[in-house]
Formats: C-alpha cells, structure tokens, sequence
C-alpha cells in the first residue's frame, strides 16, 4: 500500500511537519493515532473543515485511527489565530449544541464505528482544572518569551490580546499531552495557522512524558490569489444544508477561478491525480467540464448524489436550458394579494431571502439586476400581477446566476 504521507504531499495538503523522515516512517504501517482540534464556535462545519476532514478519511483509509477532538473547553476561551478581534463568548449550552451538530457532520468521512475513530471532548479534562494546580504543573513549563514569538500573537498584540486568549496556547498543548496519555496518540495536525500551537503541544508531551510525538500541517484553502476560499454573499460556505442550499453550494464549486480547479480537485475530491490531469490538462474552454465534475464530486460527497445530480440538473436546465427548471428554489405567494395588486416583487424576495437587507435589494433594482420572467425590473415598488404567473408561474433571477420560481397558493 502506498504511504498516505506520499498520498497527502502528492494531493497538495501538507504545508509543514516537524520531522518529515519521523512522519513518514510512522504512517508507512498502519497503526498511528492522531488527532485533529474543531472548535465549536458555530452550529455547522465549513468548507475549510471539509478539507481536514479530506486529510482524516485519507488517514482512516490507510489504517490510521483519528480522533476528532471537540473544543467543548477551549470553545469557551477561542483560538486568536487569524484573528483582529476577540471571538465572541459563547455559553456552555450553545457549545454543546455546536458540539453535537459537528458529530453529526463528520460522519459524513470519518467512520467512528467500533472504535476505528474517537470523538472526544477536551471540556473532560479542562473544564474541571484546578487553576493553581494547572499553572504550577504546566505553566511552569511554558516560556512567556517564546510564547510572545508565535505570529497567532504578535498579529493579535498590535490590537490587544487579552490574557483570556494568551491561555489558548496552553490549553492546545495540554489536550495533546491528555490525548497522549489516554490514547496513545502521537500525532496532531492542523491547519497552517495552528503550527506554533501544535509545536507547544509537542514540546509539552517531550517535558511531561519524555516521549517523542510529531506535527503536520495543512495548506488552508486559498484561491491562486492566496485568498482564503469558502466565503460567499451569504457567508460561508457551510456544509449544513439549511445554512447552504446543496444546489448554492454546487454553484460556488461550479464558478471558481480556472486557476483554482486543479488544487481542488486535488484537495477536495478522492479523484484519482491521473484522472484529474487529465482532465484539467486542455485548460481554455475544457475547464468547464472540470469545474462540473469538481461541483458534482464534492456536493456528492457533502450532500449525497441524490442532492449532487439534482443540483447539476438545475444548473443545466437553467443556464443551458432557457432558465426554467423543476429543481429550481420556490416561494408561494397569497393569490389574492397578487389578484389585488397588493404584493411587492421586494417583499417577495425578502421572504425568499435573495437579499440579506432591503437596501442591498433596491441597489440591485436600480442597477438593473433583479429580471422578472427575463425582463429587468428596475422599480423596487413594481407589483406582481395576475399577468406575470401566465405560465402558471414566474421567474426571479437575481444578479447572472441566481434563479428562484414563484408560484400561486391554491
């Protein structure tokens, strides 16, 4: 079997690693128990957790055992890395919420049945710390100095860290020392932006227990501008469908930039790399084909292929089939008020929430972006009429790509 180290290095994903040649001994059988920190600071996974959960199926596949560590404690402090600001608060019953929605979301790639993965919680071990206790055992062995180096701080000094933050470091290092102690594990890895946390857990166990345990890194998810990805007119691009409708989140895969299709494919799908040469190999007009299989695989994954072939059928009918679709979103408007004259095309995207404020609507009708039934409506008072539904029903389309399908209530 092929070494999953070669496997993640050929795909794109290491950025860093403590001791390269340690590393890739250790994956070369299987065996090797690592783990992974998700901090529930929301309700739903994102697409740049997607991509770690990438790395622990490849991992599981290969025979390694991951642990997918819930940050039920350090969710209550929130990492300072790639932060300006000061993560809000957030309350011990809403973390446990976001903490049983992401066990939810990570099975879609990890399989935790008899015991080939661990779902743990660090709020076991934190939250019950004697504070002295915790200082004169590990704070002792950090060094405030050192400490101060770490870019996740220096980036945060220049705004103001709070002493609540500074503990995040501490708290890191201890759940590897923890995890090491409890199950073995000897090998944590992370995104970029986490490396001198991951290098303070190691540093940690090797003063605690004497043992030599390792660190890796993933590239985050950029575009080739090294802009992080993921994010869209709605927020980001969440792997929870009522946070991101599978067909939206079909499109995002289906229109990112030509240069970004590779790497995705690479980091995103289990595609084989010969397969995805080849097929982003033409570039020019044959990426289209790329990006519709990019959009197909990872909604699959994500959604299941059910929701990845609806949403690819929307996509066709809509932008290669005259824009009507049956997959197309739909909202139901009262008749009578139409019959009236008496109900607003604004008030109706409102409540199909195209628009995330009233403002940002009646800019796009006074720029000539909202069509009814493929005509532009620049009125922001225009009212729907009997008229508009002679088909049976009437097409919105918001901006080029967005399409939504009012019909009538009975």
């Amino acid at each position: 079997m092929e070494n999953v180290y070669d496997v993640l290095k050929a795909r794109g994903y290491i950025a860093q690693v403590t001791n390269e040649t340690a590393v890739r001994e250790a994956l070369a059988k299987p065996g090797v128990t690592f783990y992974i920190g998700f901090d529930p600071t929301a309700d739903s996974l994102h697409v740049g957790h997607f991509v770690t959960m990438m790395v622990m199926a490849h991992m599981q596949r290969a025979g390694h055992r991951p642990i997918a560590l819930m940050g039920g404690g350090t969710g209550m402090i929130g990492d300072p890395s790639g932060r300006t600001d000061l993560r809000q608060i957030l309350t011990p019953e809403a973390i446990q919420h976001n903490v049983d929605r992401f066990k939810e979301q990570m099975k879609i790639l990890v399989d935790f049945t008899d015991d080939q993965a661990i779902m743990a919680n660090n709020a076991d071990w934190l939250l019950d710390l004697n504070y002295i206790d915790f200082l004169r055992d590990i704070g002792s062995q950090f060094s405030v100095n050192r400490m101060l180096t770490a870019e996740c701080y220096k980036q945060r000094l220049e705004r103001g860290l709070t002493f609540l933050e500074f503990n995040y470091m501490l708290m890191q290092a201890f759940d590897f020392l923890q995890l090491n102690r409890r199950y073995g594990c000897t090998l944590e890895l992370g995104g970029d932006d986490q490396w001198s946390n991951i290098l303070a857990g190691i540093d940690l166990t090797r003063r605690k227990e004497g043992k030599e345990v390792l660190g890796l890194t993933m590239n985050l998810l950029t575009t080739s501008e090294g802009i992080k990805m993921g994010k869209t007119a709605k927020g980001a691009l969440w792997l929870d469908p009522d946070k991101c409708a599978p067909y939206d989140f079909y499109q995002y895969w289906r229109n990112i930039g030509d240069a970004d299709v590779e790497k995705c494919l690479r980091l995103l799908t289990f595609m084989p790399l010969e397969e995805i040469e080849e097929l982003t190999r033409e570039g020019g007009s044959a990426i289209n084909q790329a990006k519709k299989r990019l959009a197909y695989e990872v909604t699959a994954i994500v959604h299941g292929k059910e929701a990845a072939r609806s949403a690819e059928q929307q996509a066709a009918d809509l932008f290669e089939g005259g824009g009507v679709s049956s997959q197309m979103p739909v909202t139901s408007v009262d008749h009578t008020l139409v019959a009236a004259g008496q109900l607003s095309l604004l008030d109706v995207l409102m409540q199909a929430r195209l628009f995330p404020s009233r403002s940002e609507a009646r800019r796009l009708f006074q720029q000539g972006g909202v069509y009814l039934n493929g005509e532009v409506i620049n009125d922001f008072n225009y009212q729907l009429t009997a008229a508009d539904f002679n088909q049976g029903f009437a097409v919105v389309k918001r901006g080029k790509k967005i399409y939504h399908r009012l019909t009538l209530d009975s």
